[in-house]
C-alpha cells in the first residue's frame, strides 16, 4: 500500500514540504505511505487478519502454492528484493522452499516503515543461512542501493506485494515498473501482486471494516501529524471514508470533515480551511483486470513468464521477466 516519493528531500524536511503542498492542494490529500509509522504498520497487519480483507489471504495462498515456480531457472546465488516488506511472511512463503533445499539467497528489504523491517527480519530469521539486509527508503532509493552493490553473477527477484502497485496513479504505476526494469539484467524477475475488480459492495467492506480498524489506520495519520508537526487535527471532527469510483476502478480513502473547521499545522506553517463534508483525499487502491496487468508489466518493458488467480477473492499474481 505505500508508494514511492520523488521528492529529493529526507526524514522531517521531505513530511513538511508534502504536507504543506498537498494540504494547500484541490483536492486535499496526504501522502499514503505517511500512514505506515510504527503504530500504523501494526494497525494494516491487523488490517490484513480481517475477514473482509481478502487480499493477504489469497496472495499467501498464491505464493505458497508457486513459489518453487517463482525463483525455478534463476540464476544462483540468487537475490530477492521486497518493496514494502510488510511483516515479512509473504516473503517468508517464497523463499522457504529454496532454503530448505540448501539454495542460498540474500534477502534485501525496502521500507518506509522502520517498523515493518524489523518485523521482516524477526519472521525471515527463522531460516539458517539467510542473510538479510534493510534499507529504510523508498523503494527507487533502496532497488537502486542493491542494485549498485549486486554480485556480477547471480539472479536478482523484486517482489512488490500486497496489491502496492495500486497505489499509485496508472501512469506513474507503468513509470514505476519501468524504472524497476532499468535496474534489472536479462533474466531478472519481478514479482507482482495485484487485486483484481470484482463487486462494489465487496470492495468497500475492505476498506470499511464493521471492527473499524481501516477507520483507525486511517485516522492514525491525523494523529502523527498531530506529533510529528505539531497539529490540532480533533479526530472526532473527521470521518473515515471508503469510496468505490468505478469510472477509475479505485478504491479511494478519505478523511471527511464533519464541520467547517480550521486547522494549524504548526511545524509546516500551515493553516488549513475545511468546509463541512470536504475530505483529505489519504489513499486510492487501484483494481485491475487481468489483461491490464500484462499489459502495465509490457509497457514497462518486461515479458510475463507466468500468472496465477485465485478465484475466490480474485486477486493475481504475475511474474515479469527481463528478456
Amino acid at each position: 500500500m505505500e508508494p514511492t516519493s520523488g521528492i529529493e528531500l529526507t526524514g522531517q524536511a521531505r513530511l513538511v514540504d508534502e504536507v504543506r503542498r498537498d494540504l494547500g492542494g484541490s483536492p486535499k490529500r496526504l501522502q499514503p505511505h505517511y500512514l505506515y509509522d510504527a503504530l500504523g504498520s501494526k494497525l494494516f497487519e491487523a488490517i490484513c487478519a480481517l475477514p473482509e480483507y481478502r487480499i493477504t489471504r489469497a496472495e499467501c495462498q498464491l505464493l505458497s502454492q508457486h513459489a518453487r515456480q517463482i525463483l525455478a531457472g534463476l540464476e544462483p546465488p540468487t537475490t530477492v528484493v521486497e518493496l514494502g516488506c510488510g511483516s515479512g511472511e509473504k516473503l517468508a512463503l517464497v523463499v522457504e522452499p529454496w532454503v530448505s533445499s540448501g539454495r542460498l539467497l540474500g534477502i534485501e528489504l525496502v521500507d518506509v516503515s522502520v517498523t515493518a523491517l524489523q518485523m521482516a527480519r524477526r519472521t525471515l530469521s527463522r531460516f539458517d543461512g539467510l542473510t538479510v539486509s534493510l534499507h529504510e527508503s523508498t523503494y527507487q532509493e533502496g532497488l537502486a542501493e542493491v542494485a549498485r552493490s549486486r554480485e556480477p553473477c547471480g539472479g536478482l527477484l523484486v517482489a512488490f506485494l500486497g496489491s502496492n502497485i495500486g497505489n499509485l496513479e496508472p501512469d506513474a504505476a507503468v513509470g514505476f515498473l519501468r524504472s524497476v526494469r532499468a535496474v534489472l539484467q536479462p533474466g531478472d524477475r519481478l514479482l507482482l501482486g495485484a487485486d483484481l475488480v470484482k463487486p462494489e459492495p465487496e470492495l468497500v467492506l475492505a476498506y470499511d471494516d464493521p471492527l473499524g480498524v481501516t477507520a483507525a489506520f486511517n485516522k492514525n495519520l491525523l494523529v502523527r501529524l498531530n506529533l510529528e508537526l505539531g497539529a490540532d487535527f480533533d479526530l472526532n471532527q473527521f470521518a473515515h471514508r471508503a469510496v468505490w469510483n468505478s469510472g477509475a476502478s479505485r478504491v479511494e480513502m478519505h478523511l471527511e470533515s464533519l464541520d467547517a473547521q480550521t486547522v494549524t499545522v504548526a511545524g509546516a506553517n500551515l493553516r488549513v480551511q475545511f468546509s463541512a463534508g470536504e475530505s483529505i483525499w489519504t489513499e486510492s487502491s487501484y483494481k485491475y483486470k487481468m489483461e491490464a496487468i500484462v499489459q502495465m508489466g509490457e509497457l514497462a518493458g518486461f515479458g510475463v513468464r507466468d500468472q496465477w488467480v485465485e478465484p475466490a477473492a480474485r486477486f493475481a499474481t504475475t511474474v515479469f521477466e527481463v528478456w
